[in-house]
């Protein structure tokens, strides 16, 4: 394994492929960007919970990817992400993924060593008053109060991630892969006092973050728009990328470390946000996604009528009826009231065009139904159970299914996070 010569670049993409079938139809919308002039790094990623509902293993993501980059002549940098890996999970992922996200959630508020904390705040006398940020027009409060009750929240969550890094570096070679830290699964968003704490001790740690994921306020559910205040979300961004820049100077963290965003997937409401921000601030970010390429496959199928209408009406009926098993592990990030869906034999007398506009992310469009689209977002575990019926008809539907594939992502995502209203 070679050492990694490049950076994610100032714009990236987390793309999910959870059938690994559609990185060639991915890829296109990024070689569009690319030629309109505009650089977004691929970052295929996929995590070992959706390996083991589907059956697959990590390489088949490498494999996937390679292919696409092949077949499209693409000569600009790539990843595969370790998408939120434990030191239970990180085996299978070290030869095919040059890309880890660190899963910390686990030990966030875990309450740190009480002499760890106090380690800390010595060695960091800089955080125990009032910071001065470029980019925040008042200073950031600090007292030795306040650092130290969040050294005390973090510390234990930054030392896995350190405990983890060191575990990846050991075994794949030091230099050979990019490294996100993900700190987005707890229930209060961080301020911007806390992740300075949180970046000042990953350095400490050693660990050369290139992309952190703090928990921004709001709810990011799974393949639907952001729900809540989409101008506390603004300064609260702001004030993230003025605290990472702030950091990466004075702690001598990687150059390029830049803000990220989970669950970024059809978060319209606040794309426009995250490209002003970082326009404004001349700033990177990384935005990752996941389910949204499993619900253009549902469409493409839909649209193709026939067989292919057939079947996701079939995942539709097998999710009603299995939806608590199927939501269980998704929780925290989905809003579905059950009386709000439609039942399966209604569903089942939906046309083709009827079918995509419930599942296909145009708010705007009436027959489009948050409802229908949550839980065809989880259902994937009953298309994987279909095998080759789903597989086989994947081929069979392929021009319908690249097709939306390729716009979901260029239209609905790389155009208004980097293109904004630049003439295309």
């Amino acid at each position: 394994m070679g050492a990694v010569a490049y950076g994610l670049g100032r714009y990236s993409l987390g793309i999910g492929d959870r059938f690994a079938r559609e990185a060639e139809a991915q890829l296109a919308a990024f070689v569009k960007a690319a030629r309109l002039g505009v650089e977004v790094t691929p970052v295929w990623n996929k995590s070992n919970r959706e390996h083991l509902v589907v059956g697959s293993a990590p390489a088949s993501v490498r494999v996937a990817a390679d292919a696409a980059v092949g077949a499209l002549g693409w000569k600009r940098p790539y990843f595969v992400d370790a998408d939120h890996i434990t030191a239970e999970t990180a085996d299978r992922f070290l030869e095919p993924c040059d890309f880890f996200t660190l899963d910390v959630a686990a030990a966030i508020g875990q309450p740190a060593p009480p002499d760890a904390v106090e380690s800390f705040c010595a060695g960091h006398g800089e955080l125990l008053a009032a910071v001065a940020v470029a980019g925040i027009d008042a200073p950031v409060a600090m007292s030795r109060e306040t650092t130290t009750r969040a050294a005390r929240h973090y510390l234990d969550a930054v030392s896995a991630a350190g405990r983890l890094y060191r575990l990846v570096a050991a075994r794949r070679g030091e230099g050979t892969f990019l490294t996100e830290v993900s700190m987005d699964e707890t229930d209060t968003p961080q301020t911007p006092a806390e992740l300075l704490v949180i970046l000042a001790a990953l350095a400490d740690e050693g660990v050369p973050v290139r992309t952190i994921a703090p928990r921004f306020r709001g709810r990011f559910n799974k393949g639907v728009d952001y729900v809540g205040d989409v101008g506390g979300f603004a300064a609260e961004f702001a004030a993230d990328i003025a605290v990472v820049r702030h950091a990466v100077g004075a702690y001598g963290l990687p150059d390029d470390l830049k803000l990220s965003v989970h669950s970024g997937s059809d978060k319209f409401s606040i794309f426009p946000v995250i490209r002003e921000a970082t326009s404004r601030a001349g700033a990177g970010v990384h935005v990752k996604t996941s389910g949204t390429t499993w619900l253009e496959e549902v469409i493409g199928l839909a649209e193709a009528g026939g067989d292919g209408l057939t079947l996701v009406q079939d995942v539709y009926a097998a999710a009603y009826a299995r939806r608590d098993e199927l939501c269980a592990p998704y929780a925290s990030v989905i809003d579905i009231d059950p009386v709000c869906l439609p039942t399966p034999a209604a569903v089942r007398g939906w046309d083709s065009a009827r079918f995509a506009a419930a599942v296909r992310h145009v708010p705007s469009d009436r027959a489009y139904d948050r409802q229908v689209r949550q839980l065809m977002h989880v259902g994937y575990k009953v298309a994987a159970e279909m095998g080759d019926r789903y597989s086989g008809l994947l081929v069979a539907c392929r021009e319908s299914i690249a097709r939306n594939v390729t716009d979901n992502i260029f239209e609905r995502h790389l155009r208004p996070l980097f293109f904004g209203d630049r003439s295309m």
